[in-house]
């Protein structure tokens, strides 16, 4: 498949396996989205370990989906036997989609990135990302209560995974893939994976870029002790969904997929200006931000208000202090970058260009949508003049990065290659504690 799938078309995938295999499938309702949105899992195997995925807990991530379902087929189709995908072994438990009101909001995107519409505008203009204290696995650090995250809290307390893997994707750059403990087994098939599909590995990412690295595009959360290394707004990760699973012994996987390659993410070559270029990303995205938000600011009287309007939440959110957060958590990389040349490589600061471009970006996406809804009489200029702005800031993307695009298929191989790598693993590691 070469195409991302809407929440109620994976939903309605996974009812289509449990009829195929009604003996090692079962598709049940594990919680409710703010809105009321069934949130469901689909169970494969009747092993007595569970592993335990996560697909869109982003709804802008649409790659997840298609990549759940892919497991769920492999595992219960018996095709390529390893001991981590055994049904009699291990059981394999697929929440379909973590943020189903996000991903409503976000539902163009699969239609916006299909056949030759897979650009950066396209996908700009259809995204939705919540604001962090709305995203369910990020929220309980802020603290914030959703029952989407307490849904995932319950299936982990009530499976105890030996593994949770989440399914993320990102816009631009390399595969890369997050742990809360080292897996010595999975760097290998991660990088031989990545490399027959000609994804580049991401070596340094913009939120990991103080965690451990113990091999290429592999980052594992440094101990408590080691806070201060965290990345700016993750001081209190350990409340998150994803060490969850260390009460029980067990080990989160986030694994990363981009939807455009830049070679640039695997260069490691030491950049040459990497101190001047992290000052103009740093004015990039306050500028970029400023543009936005001006725009944003004359619409505000016709626009709803926020509490009843998740993308102007965000929005608010945005323009309250969130482009300056990112252009601040750089100045000490540039202090350090000046004072060392070349200590950063190219692969870093591609990492960090891609956030400082897809900040405005993401606003820009969300504002046209609201100005093109809007009836009020000022809105097609503001809209005007807000789409040319994006139109050239996308173009800069591309061209900037040389990005190419993944195609869903690489995607979703990669990443479910990676998922079961870190499965067997973990299956290996926890039986050798036995």
């Amino acid at each position: 498949m070469d195409r991302y799938l809407t929440v109620a078309d994976v939903s309605e995938s996974a009812r289509r396996l449990v009829s195929r295999f009604p003996g090692t499938c079962r598709l049940r309702r594990v919680g409710a989205s703010r809105e009321g949105r069934p949130i469901e899992m689909l169970s494969v195997g009747h092993g007595p370990h569970h592993v335990l995925v996560v697909a869109r807990p982003h709804p802008d991530e649409p790659v997840g989906g298609v990549t759940a379902l892919a497991l769920a087929e492999r595992v219960a189709g018996g095709g390529r036997p390893a001991a981590a995908t055994d049904p009699a072994l291990v059981t394999w438990d697929i929440v379909l989609c973590l943020d189903p009101d996000g991903a409503a909001l976000s539902e163009g995107v699969e239609e916006a990135t299909a056949g030759p519409g897979h650009t950066l505008g396209n996908y700009y203009r259809s995204a939705f990302r919540p604001v962090a204290a709305e995203q369910p696995e990020w929220a309980p650090i802020v603290p914030r209560h959703l029952p989407e995250s307490q849904a995932l809290f319950d299936v982990i307390d009530g499976l105890r995974p030996f593994i949770q893997c989440s399914l993320h994707s990102v816009e631009a750059g390399g595969s890369w893939t997050q742990l809360t403990r080292d897996l010595p087994g999975l760097a290998v098939p991660f990088r031989t994976s990545a490399a027959e599909l000609s994804i580049p590995v991401q070596h340094g990412t913009f939120d990991a870029l103080y965690w451990e690295n113990p091999g290429p595009g592999i980052h594992v959360l440094p101990p408590p002790e080691s806070t201060g290394r965290l990345a700016a707004g993750s001081e209190n990760i350990g409340l998150s969904t994803w060490c969850a699973p260390q009460r029980y012994g067990g080990v989160t996987a986030i694994v990363e997929v981009p939807m455009w390659a830049s070679d640039m993410a695997g260069d490691l070559s030491p950049h040459p200006e990497a101190a001047h270029v992290l000052r103009d990303l740093s004015r990039l995205v306050r500028d970029g931000g400023e543009q936005v938000t001006a725009i944003f600011d004359k619409a505000r009287g016709f626009l709803p208000p926020a509490e009843a309007s998740a993308p102007v939440r965000v929005l608010e959110w945005m323009a309250d202090d969130l482009y300056d957060l990112v252009a601040d958590s750089w100045a000490p990389l540039a202090r350090q970058a000046a004072d060392a040349p070349h200590r950063l490589t190219t692969s870093q600061v591609c990492a960090l260009d891609v956030v400082a471009r897809r900040q405005p970006l993401r606003a820009a996406g969300l504002l046209l949508r609201l100005l093109a809804a809007s009836d009020d009489a000022a809105a097609p200029g503001l809209h005007r003049e807000l789409d040319a702005l994006f139109t050239t800031w996308c173009e800069d993307f591309e061209k900037s990065l040389r990005l190419r695009w993944v195609p869903v298929h690489h995607q979703v191989r990669h990443q479910s290659r990676t998922v079961v790598a870190a499965a067997e693993s973990a299956l290996t590691s926890e039986r050798a504690s036995r």
